[in-house]
């Protein structure tokens, strides 16, 4: 689900379209504050890809928690 790029950041494995799995990584997470309402992208309120602490990327997002 995670890897370490090479500036050592935790990147998602899932790329931008792997819902189920990025709103089951949110669920784990103690970390996850939702994100503003207009930067929500997923259905699923608790999800990766509509948390505050993601950063995209060309491919994917970084953790920043």
């Amino acid at each position: 689900m995670w890897q370490v790029n090479d500036k050592g950041e935790r990147e998602f494995t899932g790329g931008k379209q792997d819902w189920n799995t990025a709103a089951k990584a949110a669920e784990e997470c103690s970390c996850f504050q939702e994100d503003d309402e207009d930067e929500l992208v997923a259905d699923e309120n608790i999800s990766c890809y509509n948390c505050r602490y993601r950063r995209w990327t060309a491919s994917s997002f970084i953790c920043c928690k």
